[in-house]
C-alpha cells in the first residue's frame, strides 16, 4: 500500500504560513496563479491539491523547490490517505520508489538555471550519440519487454548517470541537451509506473520531464511529457483536468516540428478527453486531426517518447466511442484495431473494450471470449493497465449474471482487482 501525496485531513498550516511570510494574500496568490481564490481557500484547508502544471509556477512565487512545495503540502506530521496499488514490481518495491523520488528530488534541484554565483567545475560535454541511444535502447527494451516493470532498473541506473553528469556540467549546450536527455528518461520512468497504476508517481515523473524538456527548449518533448501526464487525469475520469493539460500542450506542439506526429498525437489524446465530457463533435473534430498524421512523410516517430504514426487510431476511435455511449461506431474500430494489436499490452486493453462492448450487445459467448483472453494477458504481463481496463468490464457484467460463465468471468475479474 502506498501514500497517495496531496490529500490530507486537515488544514496545511505551513503552506498558508508560507504564503503570508512572502506578503500574499489568498487573493493576490491566486491572482498571480490564474486560479480563483476559493482554490487557494481549497489548498490550505485540505480539500484540494494543487494540479501537476501548477505546481512549478506556485513553487516559484513561494520560493521554495519542488519537494519543499510537497514538504509544505504534506507535512509529516499530518496523515495522508491511503490507496491501494498493485505490487507488480517485486517486494523490494518499497525501497525503489524511495530511490525514484529521490533522484526526482535531487534532479530537480539542479536542473534550474545556473545562479551568478555558481560554482565553475570541470565542464562535461556529452558526445552527440551516445545519450540518446542509450535513452533508445531503454525505449525498445520498454516496447519489447511483456513485463514493462522489467524495464525499471534500468531506467533507475540511467537516471543516475545523468544526474551525476548534470552536477558536473557548465557548458548551457550541455546543459540543455542533458536536460532532454532527463525529460526522455523522466517519460520512460513515468511509462513503467503507469503501466502498474502508481498514478501519483508516474504524475510526478512526466511533471519533472515536462520541466526539463522546458529547461532545454525542445517543444515536442515537452508537449508529449504532457499528453502523457493527460494520460494520468484520464484513467482516473478528471476529464476536466485532462483537458487543460492538454490544451497546453497542443499550444506547444505547434510550437514544435512539424515535421513530427507530436500534434496529431496530442490531438488523439485529446478525442479522449472530450469523450468523458460527452463531446461528440469536439471528439470528432480531434480525430480527424489526429488521422492527419498519415498525411505525414519521413520519420514522424522516433519509437522513444514519440511513437504516434496512426497505427493505433483505430483502438484510440473505438474507445472514444464506447465512453461516448456509441457502440455502433466503436464495434468497427475495435475490430479493426484487434487485427493490428501486436503489442500484448495493446491487445489486452483492445480485448477488455471489446469484452465491455459485448456485454451492451448481450453476447455472453463473445464477453467471455474476450475477457477471458484478456484476463490472460494480464496475468502474463503483470500490467496494471489491463488490469484497470478489466476493472471496468466489471459493470456491464452485471445484468449477465445468471449465466454460469460470467459469473466465473466476474469471480476471476474481482481476484484480479483484489490482487491489485
Amino acid at each position: 500500500m502506498f501514500v497517495e501525496r496531496g490529500r490530507m485531513s486537515g488544514k496545511r498550516d505551513l503552506f498558508a504560513r508560507r504564503r503570508r511570510e512572502l506578503g500574499y494574500s489568498q487573493e493576490k496568490l491566486a491572482a498571480d496563479l490564474g486560479v480563483a481564490t476559493s482554490t487557494v481557500t481549497r489548498w490550505e484547508c485540505g480539500r484540494a491539491d494543487p494540479h501537476p502544471q501548477q505546481r512549478p509556477r506556485l513553487a516559484a512565487l513561494l520560493e521554495v523547490t519542488a519537494p519543499e512545495l510537497d514538504g509544505l503540502l504534506n507535512p509529516p506530521f499530518m496523515a495522508p490517505v491511503h490507496r491501494a496499488a498493485p505490487a507488480v514490481i517485486d517486494e523490494s518495491d518499497d525501497m525503489k520508489r524511495r530511490e525514484a523520488l529521490g533522484l526526482i528530488a535531487a534532479t530537480a534541484l539542479i536542473t534550474f538555471p545556473f545562479g551568478e554565483a555558481a560554482a565553475a567545475p570541470v565542464a562535461f560535454v556529452p558526445s552527440d550519440d551516445s545519450g540518446i541511444l542509450a535513452n533508445a535502447h531503454l525505449w525498445r527494451t520498454f516496447s519489447a519487454s511483456r513485463n514493462k516493470h522489467e524495464a525499471y532498473p534500468l531506467v533507475r541506473h540511467r537516471l543516475g548517470v545523468l544526474t551525476a553528469e548534470l552536477r558536473s556540467v557548465t557548458s548551457e549546450r550541455a546543459r540543455n541537451r542533458l536536460c532532454g536527455l532527463i525529460g526522455d528518461l523522466y517519460q520512460l520512468a513515468g511509462e513503467v509506473l503507469f503501466d502498474s497504476n502508481r498514478y501519483t508517481d508516474a504524475a510526478q515523473c512526466y511533471t519533472l520531464a515536462a520541466a526539463a524538456a522546458r529547461e532545454a527548449a525542445q517543444y515536442d518533448l515537452w508537449a508529449s511529457a504532457l499528453a502523457r501526464h493527460a494520460f494520468v487525469e484520464l484513467s482516473e475520469r478528471r476529464y476536466d483536468s485532462a483537458e487543460a493539460i492538454l490544451t497546453a500542450a497542443s499550444r506547444i506542439a505547434h510550437r514544435g516540428d512539424n515535421r513530427l506526429s507530436t500534434r496529431h498525437w496530442v490531438a488523439a489524446v485529446q478525442a479522449q478527453a472530450f469523450a468523458g465530457l460527452g463531446l461528440l463533435q469536439a471528439c470528432d473534430r480531434a480525430l480527424a486531426e489526429a488521422e492527419q498524421v498519415r498525411g505525414l512523410t519521413g520519420p514522424v516517430q522516433n519509437g522513444g517518447w514519440l511513437r504516434f504514426d496512426g497505427s493505433r487510431l483505430a483502438e484510440e476511435r473505438g474507445t472514444c466511442y464506447l465512453v461516448l455511449g456509441r457502440p455502433d461506431l466503436a464495434e468497427k474500430s475495435l475490430l479493426n484495431a484487434l487485427k493490428t494489436s501486436h503489442s500484448p499490452r495493446r491487445r489486452g486493453s483492445v480485448l477488455a473494450e471489446l469484452a465491455v462492448l459485448s456485454a451492451h450487445n448481450g453476447d455472453i459467448e463473445q464477453v467471455v471470449h474476450f475477457g477471458s483472453a484478456s484476463l490472460a494477458l494480464a496475468g502474463e504481463t503483470g500490467s496494471g493497465y489491463i488490469a484497470k481496463k478489466l476493472g471496468g468490464v466489471r459493470p456491464h457484467l452485471a445484468p449477465l449474471l445468471k449465466d454460469d460463465r460470467i459469473a466465473d468471468l466476474h469471480h476471476h475479474l474481482s481476484a484480479l482487482q483484489h490482487a491489485a
